[in-house]
């Protein structure tokens, strides 16, 4: 089963763009003689390095899009470890980051169509079992015309006893 990946690889800075051409054609015919396919091959251009890698500090970059097997990766990435021009290089399966990005597209997509559909009128509950709701305002009114009672003040009894007794004791 072909599943897709992203081959990039950085090639020594001191490498004449004709060569450059060569080592790409190169890992691609082995990629088609392998039963794959070389989706897009673009090269980047020289960029800076961010640390030192075998001495150099610049590299030209090339990203390969590949549908390959797994075994023909393997492959691959043995022939860019014992190239000398590759510096560094770095395959990533892109495969299931697809699929992924596909599914939460398919769920956007279904959602926008759920809400795009009219909203159906809520079903009534029958008349007896809902409770009248009063409205706010008139709630708002009967607190406000509502008597204000006082409480009445009711003496209780002071203890005194326990007070004087606690107080002796100290």
């Amino acid at each position: 089963m072909n599943r897709s990946y992203e081959i990039m690889f950085i090639v020594r800075p001191d490498l004449e763009e004709a060569e450059i051409d060569k080592l790409i054609e190169g890992f691609s015919t082995n990629i088609a003689n392998g039963g794959g396919e070389v989706k897009n091959a673009e090269k980047w251009g020289r960029r800076r390095l961010a640390y030192t890698v075998r001495k150099f500090n610049d590299g030209f970059y090339v990203l390969l899009t590949v549908a390959a097997q797994g075994s023909l990766i393997t492959e691959i990435e043995r022939r860019l470890r014992v190239s000398e021009q590759v510096i560094k290089f770095i395959t990533v399966r892109t495969d299931e980051e697809e699929k992924r990005l596909a599914k939460v597209k398919a769920l956007r997509d279904s959602k926008v169509k759920r809400s795009a559909q009219p909203i159906a009128a809520p079903v009534a509950a029958a008349p007896e079992a809902a409770a009248p709701v009063a409205p706010v305002a008139a709630v708002e009114t009967a607190v406000a015309e509502a008597e204000v009672v006082e409480p009445a003040v009711v003496a209780e009894p002071v203890q005194t006893e326990g007070v004087a007794e606690a107080a002796n004791l100290g």
